[in-house]
Protein backbone atom coordinates (compact mmCIF):
# COMPACT_ATOMS: atom_id res chain seq x y z
CA UNK A 1 0.00 0.00 0.00
CA UNK A 2 3.00 2.45 0.68
CA UNK A 3 4.51 1.68 -2.32
CA UNK A 4 1.16 2.85 -4.16
CA UNK A 5 0.89 5.54 -2.34
CA UNK A 6 4.53 6.68 -3.00
CA UNK A 7 4.04 6.33 -6.63
CA UNK A 8 0.46 8.03 -7.11
CA UNK A 9 2.42 11.17 -4.98
CA UNK A 10 5.13 10.97 -7.86
CA UNK A 11 2.61 10.79 -10.17
CA UNK A 12 0.46 13.65 -8.96
CA UNK A 13 4.47 15.14 -8.19
CA UNK A 14 5.23 14.74 -12.30
CA UNK A 15 2.06 16.49 -13.49
CA UNK A 16 2.50 19.28 -10.90
CA UNK A 17 5.84 20.13 -12.43
CA UNK A 18 4.65 19.39 -15.86
CA UNK A 19 1.87 22.22 -15.61
CA UNK A 20 4.29 24.53 -13.73
CA UNK A 21 7.05 24.13 -16.75
CA UNK A 22 4.00 24.55 -19.44
CA UNK A 23 2.96 27.89 -17.93
CA UNK A 24 6.17 28.92 -17.76
CA UNK A 25 6.99 28.43 -21.46
CA UNK A 26 3.33 29.83 -21.91
CA UNK A 27 4.47 33.11 -19.96
CA UNK A 28 7.93 32.95 -21.23
CA UNK A 29 6.61 33.09 -24.96
CA UNK A 30 3.96 35.45 -24.16
CA UNK A 31 6.68 37.88 -22.57
CA UNK A 32 8.23 37.48 -25.65
CA UNK A 33 5.89 38.03 -28.05
CA UNK A 34 5.03 41.67 -25.80
CA UNK A 35 8.60 42.73 -26.14
CA UNK A 36 8.03 42.64 -29.88
CA UNK A 37 5.99 45.81 -29.59
CA UNK A 38 7.88 48.21 -28.13
CA UNK A 39 6.89 52.03 -27.35
CA UNK A 40 9.14 54.53 -26.54
CA UNK A 41 10.13 58.16 -26.81
CA UNK A 42 11.44 61.38 -25.87
CA UNK A 43 9.80 64.53 -24.29
CA UNK A 44 12.02 68.02 -23.96
CA UNK A 45 12.06 71.47 -22.92
CA UNK A 46 14.51 74.27 -22.51
CA UNK A 47 15.22 78.10 -21.33
CA UNK A 48 17.35 80.05 -24.05
CA UNK A 49 19.01 83.47 -23.73
CA UNK A 50 21.63 85.66 -25.31
CA UNK A 51 24.47 87.14 -23.69
CA UNK A 52 25.66 89.30 -26.15
CA UNK A 53 22.56 89.97 -27.92
CA UNK A 54 19.02 91.06 -27.39
CA UNK A 55 16.32 88.68 -26.37
CA UNK A 56 12.53 88.97 -26.59
CA UNK A 57 10.93 90.20 -29.51
CA UNK A 58 14.36 91.61 -30.95
CA UNK A 59 15.84 87.93 -30.25
CA UNK A 60 18.30 86.54 -32.28
CA UNK A 61 19.74 82.68 -32.74
CA UNK A 62 22.68 81.26 -34.56
CA UNK A 63 21.78 80.05 -37.84
CA UNK A 64 21.42 76.58 -37.16
CA UNK A 65 18.46 74.07 -36.37
CA UNK A 66 16.12 73.72 -33.39
CA UNK A 67 16.52 75.42 -29.60
CA UNK A 68 16.65 78.50 -31.10
CA UNK A 69 13.60 80.20 -29.53
CA UNK A 70 13.72 82.38 -26.65
CA UNK A 71 13.32 82.46 -23.26
CA UNK A 72 11.39 79.14 -21.77
CA UNK A 73 10.69 77.05 -24.79
CA UNK A 74 9.46 73.78 -25.94
CA UNK A 75 11.17 71.23 -27.82
CA UNK A 76 9.21 68.37 -29.07
CA UNK A 77 6.99 65.33 -27.77
CA UNK A 78 8.50 62.07 -29.50
CA UNK A 79 6.29 59.15 -30.06
CA UNK A 80 7.39 55.64 -31.11
CA UNK A 81 5.85 52.52 -31.80
CA UNK A 82 7.64 49.88 -33.32
CA UNK A 83 7.50 46.02 -33.70
CA UNK A 84 10.41 43.72 -34.04
CA UNK A 85 9.11 40.24 -35.77
CA UNK A 86 11.69 37.42 -36.49
CA UNK A 87 12.09 38.85 -40.27
CA UNK A 88 9.93 41.78 -40.48
CA UNK A 89 8.85 44.70 -38.61
CA UNK A 90 8.01 48.34 -38.95
CA UNK A 91 8.76 52.02 -36.56
CA UNK A 92 5.92 54.68 -36.60
CA UNK A 93 8.11 57.46 -35.07
CA UNK A 94 5.64 60.97 -34.94
CA UNK A 95 6.89 64.34 -33.06
CA UNK A 96 4.59 67.25 -32.06
CA UNK A 97 6.17 70.47 -30.88
CA UNK A 98 8.69 72.93 -32.31
CA UNK A 99 11.40 70.80 -33.17
CA UNK A 100 9.45 68.31 -34.52
CA UNK A 101 7.75 71.04 -36.88
CA UNK A 102 11.43 72.45 -37.55
CA UNK A 103 12.47 68.55 -38.52
CA UNK A 104 9.98 67.60 -40.70
CA UNK A 105 9.55 71.75 -42.76
CA UNK A 106 9.42 69.61 -46.42
CA UNK A 107 5.98 67.65 -45.55
CA UNK A 108 3.63 70.19 -45.08
CA UNK A 109 1.44 68.26 -47.21
CA UNK A 110 -1.97 66.93 -45.18
CA UNK A 111 -1.30 69.26 -42.29
CA UNK A 112 -1.88 73.30 -41.50
CA UNK A 113 0.70 73.09 -38.62
CA UNK A 114 2.99 70.40 -40.50
CA UNK A 115 3.04 66.80 -40.86
CA UNK A 116 3.65 64.65 -37.72
CA UNK A 117 5.79 62.01 -39.29
CA UNK A 118 9.44 61.75 -38.31
CA UNK A 119 10.04 58.48 -39.84
CA UNK A 120 7.65 55.46 -41.21
CA UNK A 121 9.18 52.41 -42.57
CA UNK A 122 8.51 48.71 -42.58
CA UNK A 123 12.17 46.59 -43.05
CA UNK A 124 12.69 42.80 -43.87
CA UNK A 125 15.37 40.78 -42.50
CA UNK A 126 16.17 38.79 -45.99
CA UNK A 127 19.27 37.08 -44.18
CA UNK A 128 22.00 37.66 -41.44
CA UNK A 129 23.35 39.66 -43.68
CA UNK A 130 20.55 41.79 -45.17
CA UNK A 131 17.90 44.13 -44.49
CA UNK A 132 15.44 46.10 -46.59
CA UNK A 133 13.85 49.00 -45.34
CA UNK A 134 11.07 50.48 -47.14
CA UNK A 135 9.65 54.19 -46.22
CA UNK A 136 10.58 57.58 -44.59
CA UNK A 137 14.11 56.95 -42.16
CA UNK A 138 16.15 59.61 -41.05
CA UNK A 139 19.20 60.58 -42.74
CA UNK A 140 22.17 58.29 -42.77
CA UNK A 141 24.76 61.08 -43.57
CA UNK A 142 26.00 63.27 -40.52
CA UNK A 143 27.14 63.04 -36.32
CA UNK A 144 23.76 64.08 -35.13
CA UNK A 145 20.09 63.25 -35.35
CA UNK A 146 16.59 65.11 -34.99
CA UNK A 147 15.95 63.27 -31.12
CA UNK A 148 17.40 65.21 -28.34
CA UNK A 149 18.25 62.21 -25.97
CA UNK A 150 20.72 60.99 -29.28
CA UNK A 151 23.08 63.96 -29.26
CA UNK A 152 25.14 64.81 -26.98
CA UNK A 153 24.78 68.84 -27.57
CA UNK A 154 21.28 70.15 -27.05
CA UNK A 155 21.85 72.56 -29.96
CA UNK A 156 23.01 71.44 -33.45
CA UNK A 157 25.70 72.29 -35.45
CA UNK A 158 26.13 73.97 -38.59
CA UNK A 159 26.41 70.81 -40.58
CA UNK A 160 23.53 69.06 -39.26
CA UNK A 161 21.47 71.62 -40.08
CA UNK A 162 22.51 72.48 -43.87
CA UNK A 163 22.20 68.18 -44.42
CA UNK A 164 19.58 66.31 -45.24
CA UNK A 165 17.15 65.72 -41.98
CA UNK A 166 15.06 62.39 -44.14
CA UNK A 167 14.34 60.26 -46.65
CA UNK A 168 12.09 58.73 -48.28
CA UNK A 169 12.52 55.27 -50.41
CA UNK A 170 14.43 52.00 -50.64
CA UNK A 171 17.88 50.89 -48.80
CA UNK A 172 19.71 47.86 -48.32
CA UNK A 173 22.05 47.75 -45.12
CA UNK A 174 24.33 44.72 -45.73
CA UNK A 175 26.41 43.09 -43.03
CA UNK A 176 29.85 42.53 -44.81
CA UNK A 177 31.60 40.82 -41.78
CA UNK A 178 34.20 41.44 -39.82
CA UNK A 179 33.06 44.73 -39.07
CA UNK A 180 32.65 46.40 -42.38
CA UNK A 181 29.02 47.51 -43.15
CA UNK A 182 27.49 48.57 -46.65
CA UNK A 183 23.97 50.35 -47.73
CA UNK A 184 22.34 51.50 -50.94
CA UNK A 185 19.42 52.92 -51.12
CA UNK A 186 17.54 55.24 -53.92
CA UNK A 187 14.55 57.90 -52.51
CA UNK A 188 12.93 60.96 -53.40
CA UNK A 189 14.71 64.12 -53.31
CA UNK A 190 16.28 65.18 -50.16
CA UNK A 191 13.48 66.17 -47.45
CA UNK A 192 10.43 65.40 -49.57
CA UNK A 193 9.36 62.94 -47.35
CA UNK A 194 5.56 62.35 -47.89
CA UNK A 195 6.15 62.34 -51.75
CA UNK A 196 7.93 62.92 -55.05
CA UNK A 197 6.35 65.48 -56.43
CA UNK A 198 9.63 66.52 -59.39
CA UNK A 199 10.38 63.33 -60.74
CA UNK A 200 13.70 63.17 -59.69
CA UNK A 201 14.98 60.64 -57.63
CA UNK A 202 18.15 60.47 -55.16
CA UNK A 203 20.75 57.76 -54.53
CA UNK A 204 22.73 57.05 -51.69
CA UNK A 205 25.70 54.82 -50.56
CA UNK A 206 27.58 53.92 -46.96
CA UNK A 207 30.32 51.92 -46.26
CA UNK A 208 31.26 51.40 -42.55
CA UNK A 209 33.99 49.54 -40.98
CA UNK A 210 34.30 49.56 -36.95
CA UNK A 211 31.93 52.77 -35.73
CA UNK A 212 33.47 54.72 -38.69
CA UNK A 213 31.51 55.45 -41.73
CA UNK A 214 31.73 57.18 -45.44
CA UNK A 215 28.51 58.51 -46.52
CA UNK A 216 27.54 59.27 -50.48
CA UNK A 217 24.37 61.09 -51.38
CA UNK A 218 23.36 62.49 -54.62
CA UNK A 219 20.16 64.52 -55.28
CA UNK A 220 18.85 66.65 -57.63
CA UNK A 221 22.90 67.93 -59.25
CA UNK A 222 23.79 68.05 -55.81
CA UNK A 223 26.37 65.79 -54.36
CA UNK A 224 27.49 65.60 -50.72
CA UNK A 225 30.46 62.87 -48.89
CA UNK A 226 30.21 62.60 -45.59
CA UNK A 227 32.00 61.04 -43.03
CA UNK A 228 30.96 60.15 -39.60
CA UNK A 229 32.80 58.40 -36.66
CA UNK A 230 34.77 58.71 -33.25
CA UNK A 231 37.08 56.85 -31.28
CA UNK A 232 37.36 55.75 -27.12
CA UNK A 233 40.52 57.83 -26.34
CA UNK A 234 40.78 55.82 -23.15
CA UNK A 235 37.47 54.76 -20.87
CA UNK A 236 36.23 57.81 -19.87
CA UNK A 237 37.41 60.28 -22.70
CA UNK A 238 35.89 59.81 -26.59
CA UNK A 239 36.07 61.83 -29.51
CA UNK A 240 33.66 62.22 -31.83
CA UNK A 241 34.65 63.12 -35.93
CA UNK A 242 32.49 64.70 -38.68
CA UNK A 243 33.28 66.19 -41.67
CA UNK A 244 30.90 66.86 -45.16
CA UNK A 245 31.40 68.85 -48.31
CA UNK A 246 28.76 69.51 -50.76
CA UNK A 247 28.29 70.57 -54.07
CA UNK A 248 25.89 71.85 -56.57
CA UNK A 249 26.22 71.48 -60.22
CA UNK A 250 26.39 74.92 -62.06
CA UNK A 251 27.59 76.69 -59.45
CA UNK A 252 24.72 76.26 -57.54
CA UNK A 253 26.72 76.86 -54.26
CA UNK A 254 28.59 74.77 -51.45
CA UNK A 255 29.45 74.25 -47.80
CA UNK A 256 32.10 72.48 -46.28
CA UNK A 257 32.24 71.71 -42.76
CA UNK A 258 34.73 70.01 -39.85
CA UNK A 259 33.35 69.22 -36.32
CA UNK A 260 35.08 67.47 -33.58
CA UNK A 261 33.50 66.31 -30.50
CA UNK A 262 35.84 65.42 -27.37
CA UNK A 263 33.62 64.17 -24.66
CA UNK A 264 35.37 62.99 -20.85
CA UNK A 265 32.96 61.15 -18.28
CA UNK A 266 33.90 62.74 -14.98
CA UNK A 267 31.56 60.66 -12.92
CA UNK A 268 28.75 57.48 -13.67
CA UNK A 269 26.36 60.47 -14.08
CA UNK A 270 28.10 63.47 -15.78
CA UNK A 271 29.80 63.90 -18.77
CA UNK A 272 31.42 67.56 -20.07
CA UNK A 273 31.59 67.83 -24.17
CA UNK A 274 32.91 70.18 -26.31
CA UNK A 275 31.94 70.54 -30.06
CA UNK A 276 34.21 72.48 -31.77
CA UNK A 277 32.99 73.81 -35.58
CA UNK A 278 34.00 75.33 -38.68
CA UNK A 279 31.85 75.76 -41.32
CA UNK A 280 31.72 77.83 -44.22
CA UNK A 281 29.56 78.26 -47.92
CA UNK A 282 29.95 79.13 -51.01
CA UNK A 283 27.31 81.08 -52.74
CA UNK A 284 24.81 78.74 -51.18
CA UNK A 285 21.47 79.61 -52.12
CA UNK A 286 22.55 83.39 -53.25
CA UNK A 287 23.62 84.12 -50.18
CA UNK A 288 25.65 83.03 -46.64
CA UNK A 289 22.16 81.21 -45.27
CA UNK A 290 21.76 82.00 -42.10
CA UNK A 291 25.93 82.41 -41.11
CA UNK A 292 25.92 86.36 -43.27
CA UNK A 293 26.17 87.01 -47.07
CA UNK A 294 27.79 89.69 -48.65
CA UNK A 295 28.20 89.90 -52.90
CA UNK A 296 29.47 86.94 -53.44
CA UNK A 297 27.08 84.64 -50.95
CA UNK A 298 30.27 83.31 -49.51
CA UNK A 299 30.82 83.15 -45.78
CA UNK A 300 32.05 81.06 -42.43
CA UNK A 301 31.40 80.52 -39.24
CA UNK A 302 33.58 78.62 -36.17
CA UNK A 303 31.45 78.00 -33.58
CA UNK A 304 32.29 76.48 -29.83
CA UNK A 305 29.76 74.84 -27.72
CA UNK A 306 30.39 73.50 -24.19
CA UNK A 307 27.59 71.33 -23.05
CA UNK A 308 27.45 69.26 -19.12
CA UNK A 309 24.77 66.13 -19.49
CA UNK A 310 23.91 65.19 -16.15
CA UNK A 311 22.18 62.04 -15.89
CA UNK A 312 19.04 61.69 -13.43
CA UNK A 313 17.64 58.22 -14.01
CA UNK A 314 15.31 58.55 -17.10
CA UNK A 315 15.89 62.71 -16.83
CA UNK A 316 18.80 64.36 -18.58
CA UNK A 317 19.58 67.75 -17.56
CA UNK A 318 21.96 69.83 -19.97
CA UNK A 319 23.29 73.42 -19.67
CA UNK A 320 25.28 74.73 -22.42
CA UNK A 321 26.89 77.39 -23.61
CA UNK A 322 27.75 78.71 -27.49
CA UNK A 323 29.69 80.81 -28.67
CA UNK A 324 29.29 81.40 -32.36
CA UNK A 325 31.78 83.94 -34.59
CA UNK A 326 31.36 84.49 -38.04
CA UNK A 327 33.72 85.80 -41.06
CA UNK A 328 30.37 88.35 -41.62
CA UNK A 329 27.98 90.53 -39.38
CA UNK A 330 25.82 87.87 -39.51
CA UNK A 331 24.42 88.61 -35.87
CA UNK A 332 23.86 91.79 -33.81
CA UNK A 333 25.18 93.06 -30.40
CA UNK A 334 22.93 94.47 -27.44
CA UNK A 335 23.15 97.71 -29.20
CA UNK A 336 21.48 96.87 -32.26
CA UNK A 337 24.22 96.40 -33.99
CA UNK A 338 25.64 94.69 -36.78
CA UNK A 339 28.45 92.15 -34.84
CA UNK A 340 30.37 88.94 -36.07
CA UNK A 341 29.59 86.88 -32.70
CA UNK A 342 26.97 86.10 -30.81
CA UNK A 343 27.36 84.27 -27.44
CA UNK A 344 24.00 82.36 -25.76
CA UNK A 345 23.33 80.09 -22.65
CA UNK A 346 20.84 76.78 -22.35
CA UNK A 347 19.75 74.86 -20.33
CA UNK A 348 17.67 72.39 -21.36
CA UNK A 349 15.97 69.30 -19.53
CA UNK A 350 14.94 65.81 -21.73
CA UNK A 351 12.88 62.73 -20.76
CA UNK A 352 13.38 59.46 -22.03
CA UNK A 353 11.22 56.23 -21.76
Amino acid sequence: MKTIINTKYIKNLAFAALALVSVTTFAQEEEEEKKKFEFSGTVDAYYRTNLTAPNGEDAIAPGSSFANLDGFSLGMANLIASYEGEKVGFVADLVFGPRGTDAIFASPMYSATGDIVNQLYVYWNVSDAVTLTFGNFNTFLGYEVISPAANFNYSTSYLFSYGPFSHTGLKADFDLGNEWSAMLAVMNPTDLTELNGTGDYAVGAQLGYSGQFLNLLYSQGGFEIDYTGGFDVTEDFFLGINAAHFSQEDDGGSFTGVALYPQLATSDNFTLGLRGEYFMTGDFFGNGAGIGSDIDGDASVLALTLTGSATIGDLILKPEIRLDSSSEDAFIDNDADPSASLASVLFAAIYSF
